[in-house]
């Protein structure tokens, strides 16, 4: 059984088949749409991304899903980004590569190579994963598999702040307040204080190349579902208890659907939904020693898709046409209300697709800790013709919980979230379901040397 029916359980589901082969059955479990938070919201008849909108180009797992499922890159259309202050823009992109980096070393010297060497550094590292896993191997906690990446350099990432290790590595404060906390806030809608590791993370994102899929990210998910033919309830699951069977694990796995309660045994579960209190009730029983509860917050998080005209003259430019920014970030300024607005395109994007001209009634993503009010509205448009709001318990509060939730909570029980205690994105989320696949593969081949193996740079290199 697969609990969840977002990027993680279809990822899980797919990987799943991948290594004990077609006879396995799976069932995955989702109340509300397959896709889970890749979403998509209508506006005049055309479809946009609410949420998870960009995909790096390092992320192989999903280069590797588009590919197998004959998906698209979405045509990329140009737009050029700022960052707002509350009263000026910090720092303006232009057309020129060249001057771009010239503003940059302008203003913050050389603290923009430090980040990217520091960045660079991080990635080097975290790639050797793909190594890993098409070797088979696999790690039964995140510690493990964050030290076999990087150290104890990695562990200690996921427990200091981002601020504190870039201006350890010479960062200016001035750099890391205007343009880190202004990434920070467009990404986990957080601070400079979130961990180093999912700092990082969400910095690689912010300074290469990205892309996403024609059509909607949530058809990755759709896809991959589809491809596995895994048998979809439409339930929401209620909770696991443990029973035993010629002297093997079985876990009953009860759940509520439109028909009523119900439930179903399985030899293996993994859960790919939150297990915080804040965001399920879900019930562990007969379990020995008892599942804990798990600790940490989420922080909420306001999507609001507005349909309408951008009131320039709060930025600065009275005449519209001459706004040039496609997407405004902010820094972390107390009277700010919003963390980052995008002009957006739709997931369809057609040969003769144009942006909008800054003048023209266009669609915008306002991203916000909390829903905007009519008063808010009214700064960031001058009018709008419609607004779509969706409320949800985004990321992980990342300064709420000091130690990495388990991988496995039991013999054949997987718990895929706790990822995103170490980093959030769509391709740490892939990572982690092949990384749960190869693990209850390998445990229940009873393949002990293919986990939590020591050295792995060094056994990668002999088995080449």
């Amino acid at each position: 059984a697969v609990v969840g029916a977002g990027l993680g359980g279809s990822a899980v589901a797919y990987f799943l088949q991948q290594h004990f082969g077609p006879q396995v059955q799976l069932d995955v479990y989702e109340p509300a749409g397959v896709g889970g938070r890749l979403a998509t919201v209508t506006v005049n008849k055309q479809q946009y991304e609410s949420r998870g909108a960009s995909i790096h180009t390092l992320s192989l797992h999903m280069q590797d899903f588009v590919k197998i499922l004959g998906l698209k890159h979405r045509r990329e259309v140009a737009g050029k980004s700022a960052i707002f202050s509350g009263e000026h823009f910090v720092l303006e992109e232009t057309d020129w590569y060249l001057l771009n980096l010239f503003r940059l070393w302008w203003h913050y010297g050389i603290s923009f190579l430090r980040l990217q060497m520091w960045v660079e550094e991080v990635m080097e590292k975290f790639m050797r994963i793909y190594k890993y896993q098409a070797h088979g191997y696999a790690f039964s906690s995140l510690e493990e598999m964050l030290h076999s990446l990087g150290g104890d350099a990695f562990v200690n990432m996921t427990q200091r702040s981002v601020a504190e290790s870039l201006l350890e590595v010479g960062v200016t404060q001035r750099f890391v307040d205007d343009v880190i906390a202004a990434v920070l806030r467009s990404s986990y809608g957080q601070s400079v204080l979130v961990p180093a590791f999912a700092g990082a993370m969400s910095l690689v994102g912010a300074q290469g190349s990205t892309w996403a899929v024609e059509g909607g990210n949530k058809l990755v998910c759709s896809g991959l579902l589809k491809l596995t033919k895994a048998n979809v309830i439409p339930a929401r699951v209620t909770g696991i208890s443990l029973h035993s069977s010629e002297g093997r694990a079985l876990y009953q796995v009860h759940y509520e659907g439109s028909e009523g309660p119900g439930s179903a045994f399985y030899d293996m579960v993994v859960v790919t939904t939150p297990l915080h209190p804040s965001r399920s009730n879900f019930t562990f029983e007969n379990f020995e020693p008892p599942i804990a509860d798990f600790p940490g917050a989420f922080q909420p998080s306001v999507t609001s898709v507005v349909h309408g005209y951008l009131n320039s003259s709060y930025f600065g430019f009275p005449d519209a046409k001459l706004f040039p920014f496609a997407s405004i970030l902010t820094t972390d300024t107390p009277n700010l209300f919003f963390n980052t607005m995008d002009n957006i395109c739709p997931v369809n994007i057609s040969a003769a697709f144009r942006r909008k001209q800054p003048q023209e009634a266009a669609v915008w993503r306002v991203l916000s800790q909390h829903p905007l009010d009519k008063q808010q509205l009214k700064t960031l448009f001058r009018s709008y013709y419609s607004v779509q709001v969706t409320e949800w318990q985004s990321y992980p509060r990342y300064d709420a919980a000091k130690t990495l939730p388990p991988i496995v909570l039991h013999e054949n029980l997987f718990y895929l979230s706790g990822v995103e205690w170490v980093a959030s994105s769509m391709e740490m989320i892939a990572v982690a379901a092949k990384n749960v696949a190869l693990l209850a593969y390998n445990r229940w081949h009873q393949d002990l040397d293919k986990i939590d193996q020591k050295d792995l740079m060094h056994k990668v290199k002999t088995e080449l």
